[in-house]
């Protein structure tokens, strides 16, 4: 897939502010960078309270993402353009979600906030609303989505990305350095993982790198096997499935979105412990 429709520009997006068929979506880590500022017209969804199930401790299912659509005001037929801050991390998540459930037309707005704002573009604290619409979404689609079965299969036999940090990857963190450290109760990480930082595919501005940049910083990894990345919780990990799937096309990559938080509390799994290293 070619990153023309997977990405669009400022440039872009600003033309476009006044389309009805145009849908901004700002997704951040921190769910109140939006009621600070954001840009005009976008739409807020908050990744803990809209993606998450508290109670299955799982992404929202097909009826509650329908509902959230729904409630939004997102049709099935708008392009949806989501960014957010620190490289569009939690923005790229939100992509992987619309992408499971099988909306047509998602982009990620290159750069997302910090981009924005380097530019000096309009940034304004006014709220939007949409009309609510009937959202119908696709079932599931499982080739984009690694469980954790799955996972424990592909040890030696397809390509692991951890693309957590080099300390996290280590065991010497359980978590990124500025949050509690927390999430599983062993640290480590798969077996046969290789480790590539998801935050190395971004140039300073928050851009992706070049398509050249981004092969030859995937280079290692052997193309003629199908591909599992993970993080944490699956943040950090969509952005790199999003990197290797829609911007490089390559096929048979899948996020694991449990990541460390599920498989460093399973019991009788096997890791790579630090002192293993």
């Amino acid at each position: 897939m070619s990153r023309t429709r997977v990405l669009v520009d400022a440039d872009w997006v600003e033309a476009r502010l006044d389309d009805p068929g145009v849908v901004l979506v700002e997704v951040d880590e921190d769910t109140a960078a939006y009621d600070k500022n954001h840009i005009r017209g976008a739409l807020r969804i908050d990744w803990r309270q809209d993606l998450q199930d508290p109670v299955r401790r799982d992404f929202v299912d097909q009826a509650g993402f329908e509902a959230l659509l729904s409630a939004k005001g997102i049709a099935r037929d708008d392009t949806v353009v989501l960014y957010g801050g620190n490289n569009n991390w939690f923005a790229a998540f939100a992509y992987w979600y619309f992408k499971v459930y099988g909306h047509r037309d998602v982009r990620l707005l290159d750069g997302g906030r910090k981009k924005w704002e380097l530019d000096g573009r309009e940034l304004v604290s006014e709220t939007v609303s949409r009309p609510a619409t009937v959202y119908t979404a696709s079932a599931p689609d499982d080739s984009v989505r690694a469980l954790r079965d799955e996972v424990l299969s592909a040890i030696g036999s397809q390509n692991l990305i951890d693309v957590r940090s080099p300390e996290e990857f280590s065991g010497a963190l359980s978590a990124p350095a500025h949050l509690i450290q927390e999430a599983a109760l062993q640290r480590g990480h798969i077996p046969t993982a290789v480790n590539v930082p998801w935050s190395r595919a971004a140039n300073d501005d928050g851009t992706f790198k070049s398509d050249e940049e981004l092969a030859a910083l995937y280079a290692a990894v052997d193309t003629d096997r199908d591909t599992i990345v993970y993080c944490r919780i699956g943040e950090r990990s969509a952005h790199t499935w999003f990197v290797l799937s829609e911007i490089l096309g390559r096929p048979g990559v899948r996020n694991y979105d449990g990541s460390w938080a599920e498989y460093g509390s399973l019991v009788g799994v096997p890791i790579t412990l630090p002192t293993a290293e």
